[in-house]
């Protein structure tokens, strides 16, 4: 059974011209995969991974996670879905400006329920991982964009999701906090299994990519394992 399933999927904005932003994609995402879609703006990257988080529902075609078809759901069925399988990191960070680092990285397990002791020992552990061990009591507006992104990366993992996608992740970071940003990704997909799914145009990320799925007018053109 794949993590993600997808089959002819597709999504079509009505109008005076349609818009066919995905064009019956089919592709499926193994455990433990780091892999980047990639395209011209307009291509569909964004959409697709929307419509894979269950944010957006497709046209046409399924869409399926660790064997649970989305397209089945409810609206609230799928609200719940996500918060307990799917982590995002979105490009603009999300943080709430109010809440520190640390209470943003364990907002997620609030919303689940999950006891106190057990969130502050996944929270003190995330942001460890992520290096701002320093920076837990730290509001985002104290916090630099490279840390801000990486708290999103600890709010993502936080709910133990079956992956994690992430939408332009490095795209408000200097070079130096994106490379830092992507070691972490990486190394926490290699040593802990993490399963990291972007949309991206950062050559950076194509480049420590281990699949490239690359999309034109909503279609895969190019399917590249390394």
């Amino acid at each position: 059974m794949y993590v993600i399933e997808t089959r002819n999927l597709s999504k079509i904005y009505p109008g005076v011209t349609e818009v066919r932003a995905v064009d019956r994609v089919s592709l499926q995402i193994e455990d433990d995969e780091f892999t980047a879609i990639v395209g011209p703006s307009g291509s569909g990257k964004t959409t697709l991974l929307n419509i894979i988080g269950g944010l957006d529902r497709p046209t046409s075609g399924s869409i399926a996670v660790n064997g649970v078809a989305l397209n089945d759901l409810t609206d609230s069925e799928l609200i719940d879905f996500r918060l307990k399988h799917i982590g995002f990191v979105f490009q603009s960070y999300n943080l709430i400006p109010v809440l520190s680092a640390r209470e943003n990285a364990e907002f997620i397990m609030l919303l689940q329920k999950i006891p106190k002791k057990d969130r502050d020992l996944r929270v003190e552990t995330l942001l460890q991982e992520v290096g701002l061990e320093d920076k837990m009591n730290n509001r985002p507006a104290q916090l630099s964009g490279g840390q801000q992104q990486r708290v999103a990366v600890a709010r993502a993992l936080a709910s133990k999701p079956d992956f994690v996608l992430a939408d332009e992740p490095t795209a408000n970071l200097d070079s130096k906090s994106a490379e830092n940003l992507l070691d972490i990704m990486l190394r926490l997909n290699k040593e802990e299994g993490v399963t990291f799914v972007f949309s991206t145009h950062d050559q950076r990320v194509i480049d420590r990519a281990r699949r490239v799925i690359t999309l034109e007018d909503g279609k895969i053109v190019k399917d590249e394992r390394r």
